[in-house]
């Protein structure tokens, strides 16, 4: 089996053409133990993984990579095999789409505990559930990866380097950092490219095709994960895409869940449970109401799909303030704590308000807000506490 595996291994390896490394490469602390890896399809999860892996066997390191969704494996015990791999002499085990394969919490925990290995695996957002569910709090060092930030994305299409800006220099220092990447490239209309097919990494091999396969990932992501997760039967996965259909007809800021619940022919009941499952899979993005105590228990106050690609791909005719929203929304989530306030669009970290809008859009309705902003489309170069829109996507 081994040998198998190498075989493929091998075969993975003299394909990988992408060099471009993501954010999260730079992040993770290669030294641990057990790295877990999650994110949405798509995001470049698998391509971290060979990209390290080549790192590794260029090192000389005893390294093996295998894909837990290879349907030859279904029939095999993975602690068997792992046990082959480490009495080889095996150090690095690099295992991919673990959720494919039954019961993976428990296993990871035996192959923490019983083999001298350090294991990076990858797999589905709702994985985050394993924790829970196999002890292995005190085991793994979680990382969540996103899609292409816009600053990516301008690195590849540009084929340059930019420094991620963390969110306090930002506000401090718009003017300037947006003057000198407007000198240097066309942003505005890249921007616009970003916002309908530059989330996803393999817009730059599937141009033709983006929007098929970003549907062929949707279904993919509800058929399979969530399913082998067991978050839904087969039979009821119909129900999840009709919701995000229903989701995409809403405005974000009138989240009616009764009229959700009827259009998309779920229970009250089930739609709670079904929209967390979306978000778990990362297709949509919740925002709670900012407050405080026992009110944080209340049903988000916006849902989102999770990226503004989403929106061009499932969504008949995506409304532009809520293309901007979520973006916005998108690019902060993964650093910063989003909620929505009294007033304005979001609160950001609990102190930065924000208004979302074109480059016409005024203060009246945060004016008196300490720490408030208007994060403005369709400008290049702000001025004040106005900043344009897509120096958001800059941050990570």
């Amino acid at each position: 089996m081994l040998k198998k595996l190498r075989s493929l291994e091998k075969r993975l390896l003299d394909s990988l053409r992408i060099e471009y490394r993501r954010y999260l490469f730079d992040e993770i602390d290669f030294d641990d133990r057990m790295i877990g890896i999650l994110g949405a399809r798509g995001v470049g999860k698998t391509t971290l993984l060979l990209q390290y892996l080549r790192d590794l066997k260029k090192r000389g390191e005893n390294a093996l990579y295998l894909s837990l969704d290879y349907p030859f494996l279904s029939g095999v015990d993975l602690l068997e095999l792992v046990e082959e791999f480490a009495d080889g002499g095996g150090r690095y085990l690099l295992l991919d789409e673990v959720h494919r394969y039954r019961d993976f919490g428990s296993y990871l925990k035996s192959i923490y505990d019983l083999f001298d290995l350090h294991v990076i695996f990858t797999g589905s957002s709702a994985t985050s559930i394993l924790q829970a569910k196999s002890d292995l709090s005190r085991r793994v060092t979680l990382y969540r990866m996103n899609g292409f930030s816009f600053r990516e994305f301008l690195e590849l299409k540009y084929q340059t380097t930019l420094t991620r800006i963390p969110l306090e220099e930002l506000l401090r220092r718009h003017p300037e950092l947006a003057a000198e990447l407007t000198g240097r490239m066309e942003i505005v209309p890249a921007f616009q490219e970003y916002l309908k097919v530059g989330y996803y990494p393999f817009y730059f091999d599937k141009r033709s095709s983006y929007f098929q396969n970003l549907v062929d990932t949707i279904n993919l992501t509800i058929d399979i994960d969530l399913t082998s997760l067991g978050y839904i039967e087969q039979k009821y996965t119909y129900k999840l895409k009709k919701l995000l259909e229903v989701i995409c007809e809403s405005e974000p800021f009138e989240v009616n869940f009764t009229r959700i619940a009827t259009l998309a022919e779920i229970s009250r009941v089930k739609l709670y449970d079904y929209i967390r499952y979306l978000e778990e899979g990362e297709l949509l993005l919740l925002i709670e109401r900012h407050a405080k105590g026992l009110k944080k228990l209340n049903k988000p106050a916006k849902i989102y799909l999770n990226n503004s690609n989403l929106l061009y791909a499932y969504c008949d005719k995506a409304k532009k303030g809520t293309i901007r929203e979520t973006f916005f929304a998108n690019q902060l989530s993964l650093r910063h704590r989003i909620e929505i306030p009294p007033r304005g669009d979001f609160i950001v970290d609990g102190k930065y308000t924000f208004e979302i809008g074109g480059k016409g859009k005024s203060f009246r309705q945060i004016e008196e807000i300490p720490q408030s902003y208007v994060a403005a489309d369709d400008i290049e170069v702000g001025s004040g506490n106005k900043i344009p829109l897509w120096l958001f996507g800059l941050l990570y």
